[in-house]
């Protein structure tokens, strides 16, 4: 038996990622929920951020950003770059993270992170709550600590986490449950350290 709730954000689990963005004085981070792929040529993704929130204002003058991917061990710096106001804090300093340059973009990647997605902005649309920057991906750094030994991203390694609207909870993820078939592969190029 089901219940009918009302309408509401009820798409689960969502992402958790650190948004980087360039700001006037220092950098911001902001974390998130509403973010998504949605196109795969050119790569595409989305952010909904609330026009109140500080970030918003930084991401739109910036024209671009980072999605950055913690792993478990950032979940006090996920929740405190959640909870505070760039306003108030430096978040860089309080959650104890490190600004490192982009390689195409102004705005700084997230060291500490395992897997920074640099975009660059090409629409904002305003839906309600929060307006949607719609951006190109244009660089990829993963850290090698969550490849195997081709190269190719290792999920067991991450340490990946999730958010749960309707309680706004984090959880862990589990193990694979199923093998599928083989995704096809996009040009990595390696960053030198």
């Amino acid at each position: 038996m089901k219940r009918q709730l009302e309408p509401s954000n009820s798409i689960t689990p969502c992402p958790a990622i650190l948004l980087s963005v360039k700001g006037p004085t220092r950098p911001n981070i902001i974390t998130l929920a509403w973010v998504a792929n949605v196109c795969s040529e050119p790569p595409t993704v989305v952010v909904g951020i609330r026009p109140k929130r500080y970030s918003h204002a930084l991401v739109k003058d910036a024209g671009d950003f980072v999605i950055n991917i913690p792993s478990a061990d950032l979940i006090d710096a996920t929740r405190l770059c959640g909870t505070k106001s760039g306003k108030d804090i430096d978040k860089f300093a309080e959650a104890h993270l490190t600004a490192e340059p982009s390689t195409k973009i102004t705005s700084p990647m997230i060291k500490e992170c395992i897997i920074n997605i640099e975009c660059k902005t090409k629409q904002v649309i305003t839906l309600g709550s929060h307006d949607l920057f719609i951006a190109e991906v244009v660089a990829v750094h993963m850290d090698e600590s969550v490849m195997d030994k081709k190269g190719e991203f290792d999920a067991a390694k991450a340490k990946l986490f999730t958010f749960l609207p309707q309680t706004g909870d984090y959880w862990e993820l589990g193990g694979q449950i199923l093998e599928s078939a083989p995704v096809r592969k996009t040009k990595t190029k390696t960053r030198g350290r």
